[in-house]
């Protein structure tokens, strides 16, 4: 509900035709929730493509040139060969006087059955009350992440367009069908692309990400890489077996295990020497940032189902999960691990751990910091065996500037759309496709997420809200203005 006090007749206008046209873009989404565009299973190829043509087809009913970018193939680990689906550059309206914006989102979904759990059909929009009386969510694979914030982003532009309002802003669109099976083919496209399509791309939004809470909006702007280990450490080409060989041998997996457990100490602070040497200093005007962050601690919690967390504060929580690294350890490779007892000594184990990266680290540095933390480790323990770490995957983290113009209209358009500040948040997972717009195009990147924080991407019934969806296709129309107004 807005006062017409903070918002132009120009947006009551604009608002008011996006409440009464609902049910129509609940429909579209109904519709794209329809297609089982998973990307992850083989025999589903064939619907993302079909999803990708829906997504084309709605593009140009806006008016918009679209252009579908054949990326050829890719093998998979059993050698079958699968086409990749094309990725859409789309664009609406050539303005010089205006600037451009351009929206990235997906149109591929995460694997779904009815019987992981769900309670409705995943593919069969389902329109269910909350537990509030104001709240209808709107349940089905892909509402949130990411075909409902593609849709409004599309509604908001469609809203001009039938107002026959002049276009604040040119819109370009880059919508890919492999996010959920890692962007293949993305980057190399980005870099190709980068002197003709992004040229003349001013900002660069990406809506595929929620809110922190289940009811304050939110902006992100940042999120951790990733580094991922292996170390193996071997004693020879065959197991053994612990009658025969246990007491007179170094056994591999007890090496392994004291070079795991010498990474991390049990307040969860990383042991690996010089590792917090290049993390950016926590200034005054980003501690700021986390007093009025809406977080319920105890809700989180209980969510994970964990006893009590390493710290005691929302700020101390939030700031390990954001701008802090972290080591955890993800499983032993080789090692016994069925049912029942086997008194086997394997003769060679591989450790798996991630480090994830915060600015301003140097994934080579750590790479070296933690070769050199587990081969002293591993000489005071004078064992034969070999040793092996290597670092088969680095990704590093996303930081954007808070005081961008980028931001500053979001903030704005969010002031006007739910009446209140967003929270400036973080992510503490790994936003690849952030960081790669960014690093490749150097053009302003924002993360504008319109889903709450229980939309359970990923999860069993996965679910948008009706408000989160509608309002949210206000809040794009809105900061179409709003950017326009900063230029």
């Amino acid at each position: 509900v807005m006062s017409s006090s903070s918002s132009s007749a120009l947006e009551i206008e604009i608002f008011q035709y996006i409440d009464a046209h609902q049910s129509d873009f609940v429909k579209d989404l109904k519709e794209w929730v329809a297609v089982e565009s998973d990307s992850i299973q083989p025999h589903l190829r064939k619907e993302v493509i079909r999803m990708m043509a829906l997504a084309a087809d709605r593009l140009a009913a806006l008016g918009a040139t679209v252009n579908l970018v054949n990326l050829g193939s890719h093998q998979l680990p059993d050698g079958q060969v699968l086409p990749l689906p094309s990725v859409i550059l789309g664009e609406l309206g050539k303005d010089p006087q205006n600037p451009t914006v351009c929206f990235y989102g997906h149109v591929d979904v995460q694997p779904a059955k009815k019987e992981d759990g769900w309670n409705t059909d995943p593919y069969t929009l389902t329109e269910i009350d909350g537990v509030h009386l104001f709240i209808r969510n709107l349940y089905g694979r892909g509402a949130t992440d990411n075909k409902g914030p593609v849709l409004a982003w599309i509604n908001a532009v469609e809203t001009f367009r039938a107002l026959k309002l002049a276009m604040p802003v040119n819109f370009k669109f880059l919508i890919e069908g492999m996010e959920e099976a890692g962007s293949l083919g993305l980057e190399k496209l980005l870099e190709e692309d980068n002197q003709s399509f992004f040229s003349d791309v001013d900002y660069i939004v990406i809506s595929d990400n929620l809110w922190l809470s289940n009811g304050k909006p939110a902006l992100t702007y940042g999120s951790r890489g990733n580094a991922c280990f292996f170390v193996e450490v071997e004693c020879g080409s065959k197991d053994l077996h612990s009658g025969t060989f246990g007491g007179i041998i170094h056994e591999p997996l007890l090496d392994l295990i004291a070079l795991l457990d010498s990474l991390v100490d049990s307040t969860g602070r990383i042991q690996i020497p010089g590792i917090y040497d290049s993390v950016a200093a926590l200034t005054e005007e980003e501690r700021k940032l986390y007093e009025s962050i809406e977080f319920d601690l105890e809700e989180h919690r209980k969510n994970c189902g964990v006893k009590k967390f390493l710290y005691s504060t929302k700020e101390e929580i939030l700031l390990h999960l954001w701008r802090y690294p972290s080591l955890s350890i993800h499983g032993i490779e080789g090692a016994f691990h069925e049912p029942g007892i086997k008194t086997v000594i394997p003769a060679k184990v591989i450790g798996k751990f991630s480090i994830r990266q915060v600015p301003h680290m140097d994934l080579s540095v750590v790479k070296q910091q933690v070769v050199e933390h587990l081969e002293g480790v591993f000489s005071k323990r004078n064992s034969p065996n070999k040793l092996k770490v290597s670092m088969p995957l680095g990704a590093k983290p996303w930081l954007a500037d808070v005081n961008d113009l980028l931001y500053k209209a979001a903030r704005r358009a969010i002031k006007t759309v739910f009446g209140e500040d967003p929270d400036f948040i973080r992510d503490g997972s790994t936003v690849p496709v952030a960081r790669m717009f960014q690093t490749i195009t150097q053009k302003s990147v924002m993360m504008l997420p319109i889903g709450a924080a229980d939309d359970g991407e990923h999860s069993q019934n996965e679910k948008i809200s009706r408000h989160n969806y509608i309002e949210g296709t206000k809040l794009f129309a809105a900061f179409f203005l709003e950017i326009s107004k900063l230029h």
